[in-house]
Protein backbone atom coordinates (compact mmCIF):
# COMPACT_ATOMS: atom_id res chain seq x y z
CA UNK A 1 0.00 0.00 0.00
CA UNK A 2 1.49 3.46 -1.03
CA UNK A 3 1.27 6.22 0.79
CA UNK A 4 -0.86 9.33 0.33
CA UNK A 5 -0.03 11.76 -2.16
CA UNK A 6 -1.09 15.64 -2.01
CA UNK A 7 -2.42 14.89 -6.04
CA UNK A 8 -4.42 12.57 -4.40
CA UNK A 9 -7.08 14.78 -3.01
CA UNK A 10 -8.01 18.23 -3.52
CA UNK A 11 -5.42 20.30 -2.04
CA UNK A 12 -2.15 20.73 -3.37
CA UNK A 13 0.85 21.18 -1.20
CA UNK A 14 2.46 24.48 -0.85
CA UNK A 15 5.98 25.32 -2.13
CA UNK A 16 6.66 28.90 -1.54
CA UNK A 17 10.46 31.22 -2.02
CA UNK A 18 10.86 34.17 -0.88
CA UNK A 19 13.99 35.91 -1.84
CA UNK A 20 13.39 39.63 -1.19
CA UNK A 21 12.36 40.89 2.26
CA UNK A 22 8.55 41.73 0.57
CA UNK A 23 8.05 38.10 -0.12
CA UNK A 24 9.01 37.06 3.19
CA UNK A 25 5.66 37.98 5.15
CA UNK A 26 3.58 35.69 3.17
CA UNK A 27 5.89 32.89 4.16
CA UNK A 28 5.90 34.33 8.38
CA UNK A 29 2.27 34.26 8.46
CA UNK A 30 2.09 30.81 7.35
CA UNK A 31 4.68 29.09 9.68
CA UNK A 32 3.16 31.29 12.41
CA UNK A 33 2.19 28.79 15.36
CA UNK A 34 4.47 25.85 13.74
CA UNK A 35 5.81 23.37 16.11
CA UNK A 36 8.38 21.26 15.97
CA UNK A 37 11.51 19.20 17.91
CA UNK A 38 14.46 21.05 18.41
CA UNK A 39 15.90 17.56 17.18
CA UNK A 40 14.05 19.11 13.29
CA UNK A 41 16.83 21.86 13.32
CA UNK A 42 19.64 21.29 11.31
CA UNK A 43 22.05 23.74 10.20
CA UNK A 44 24.61 22.86 7.28
CA UNK A 45 27.26 24.47 7.75
CA UNK A 46 29.35 23.32 4.58
CA UNK A 47 26.37 23.54 2.27
CA UNK A 48 25.50 27.18 4.48
CA UNK A 49 21.93 25.82 4.76
CA UNK A 50 19.75 25.59 8.06
CA UNK A 51 16.59 23.67 7.63
CA UNK A 52 13.05 23.49 10.10
CA UNK A 53 10.81 21.06 9.74
CA UNK A 54 8.14 21.68 11.20
CA UNK A 55 4.19 20.94 12.09
CA UNK A 56 2.42 24.09 10.84
CA UNK A 57 -0.76 24.57 11.15
CA UNK A 58 -2.60 25.28 7.76
CA UNK A 59 -3.75 29.53 8.19
CA UNK A 60 -4.92 29.21 4.87
CA UNK A 61 -7.73 26.36 5.38
CA UNK A 62 -8.96 27.85 8.80
CA UNK A 63 -11.53 29.80 7.21
CA UNK A 64 -13.03 27.09 5.28
CA UNK A 65 -12.50 24.32 8.36
CA UNK A 66 -15.00 27.01 10.19
CA UNK A 67 -17.29 27.20 7.57
CA UNK A 68 -17.78 23.35 7.39
CA UNK A 69 -17.50 23.05 11.12
CA UNK A 70 -14.44 20.25 10.93
CA UNK A 71 -11.09 20.23 12.60
CA UNK A 72 -8.65 22.60 11.64
CA UNK A 73 -5.31 20.93 9.73
CA UNK A 74 -1.59 21.20 10.00
CA UNK A 75 0.95 20.45 7.85
CA UNK A 76 4.95 18.62 7.75
CA UNK A 77 6.95 21.29 6.37
CA UNK A 78 10.17 22.12 5.42
CA UNK A 79 11.35 25.78 6.01
CA UNK A 80 15.38 26.14 4.28
CA UNK A 81 17.08 28.71 4.10
CA UNK A 82 20.25 29.37 1.48
CA UNK A 83 23.37 31.04 2.15
CA UNK A 84 23.78 30.87 5.68
CA UNK A 85 27.03 32.44 7.18
CA UNK A 86 26.37 31.71 10.67
CA UNK A 87 23.68 30.81 13.46
CA UNK A 88 22.95 31.86 16.52
CA UNK A 89 20.62 30.74 19.02
CA UNK A 90 19.08 32.37 22.13
CA UNK A 91 17.14 30.95 25.22
CA UNK A 92 17.52 27.12 23.93
CA UNK A 93 19.09 24.17 25.39
CA UNK A 94 20.11 22.16 22.29
CA UNK A 95 20.92 19.31 25.03
CA UNK A 96 17.45 18.59 25.63
CA UNK A 97 16.26 16.70 22.70
CA UNK A 98 12.75 15.83 23.85
CA UNK A 99 12.34 19.57 23.91
CA UNK A 100 9.55 21.26 21.47
CA UNK A 101 9.97 24.76 19.65
CA UNK A 102 7.14 27.11 18.92
CA UNK A 103 7.43 29.80 15.95
CA UNK A 104 6.10 32.92 16.57
CA UNK A 105 7.35 34.86 13.93
CA UNK A 106 9.92 35.44 11.41
CA UNK A 107 11.55 38.75 10.48
CA UNK A 108 14.84 39.74 8.23
CA UNK A 109 16.35 42.87 8.33
CA UNK A 110 18.52 43.75 5.63
CA UNK A 111 22.20 45.14 5.32
CA UNK A 112 24.38 45.87 2.46
CA UNK A 113 24.33 44.57 -1.18
CA UNK A 114 21.40 41.86 -0.23
CA UNK A 115 23.11 40.30 2.77
CA UNK A 116 21.15 40.43 6.09
CA UNK A 117 19.69 39.11 9.57
CA UNK A 118 17.11 36.66 9.55
CA UNK A 119 15.34 36.20 12.75
CA UNK A 120 12.96 33.14 14.25
CA UNK A 121 11.23 34.22 17.22
CA UNK A 122 10.12 31.33 19.51
CA UNK A 123 7.56 31.09 22.41
CA UNK A 124 9.61 30.93 25.73
CA UNK A 125 11.81 33.76 24.58
CA UNK A 126 13.77 31.91 22.85
CA UNK A 127 15.06 32.79 19.08
CA UNK A 128 17.41 31.65 15.87
CA UNK A 129 19.67 34.51 13.98
CA UNK A 130 20.47 33.87 10.48
CA UNK A 131 22.99 35.84 9.47
CA UNK A 132 22.74 35.51 5.54
CA UNK A 133 24.42 36.40 2.32
CA UNK A 134 21.39 37.06 0.67
CA UNK A 135 17.62 36.24 1.57
CA UNK A 136 16.72 32.79 -0.36
CA UNK A 137 14.22 30.94 1.32
CA UNK A 138 11.39 27.60 0.73
CA UNK A 139 8.49 26.46 2.25
CA UNK A 140 7.19 23.26 0.93
CA UNK A 141 5.05 20.94 2.10
CA UNK A 142 5.61 17.27 2.69
CA UNK A 143 2.56 15.63 4.07
CA UNK A 144 -0.54 15.26 3.57
CA UNK A 145 -2.44 17.77 5.54
CA UNK A 146 -3.55 15.80 8.91
CA UNK A 147 -6.08 16.99 11.89
CA UNK A 148 -4.65 19.57 14.52
CA UNK A 149 -4.12 17.29 17.87
CA UNK A 150 -5.14 19.79 19.82
CA UNK A 151 -8.28 20.49 17.63
CA UNK A 152 -7.98 24.26 18.19
CA UNK A 153 -6.62 27.18 16.08
CA UNK A 154 -3.79 28.65 18.00
CA UNK A 155 -4.86 31.79 20.11
CA UNK A 156 -2.60 34.76 21.07
CA UNK A 157 -3.51 37.27 23.51
CA UNK A 158 -3.28 40.78 23.15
Amino acid sequence: MADARFEDGEDAPLRLIAQEAADLPVIAALVQDAVFPITEMIWARKQRRFALLLNRFRWEDRAAAVKEARPFERVRSLLVFEDVLSVRTQGIDRGEADTILSLLSLTFESGADGAGVVELILAGDGGVQLRVEALDVVLTDVSRPYCSPSGHMPEHGE
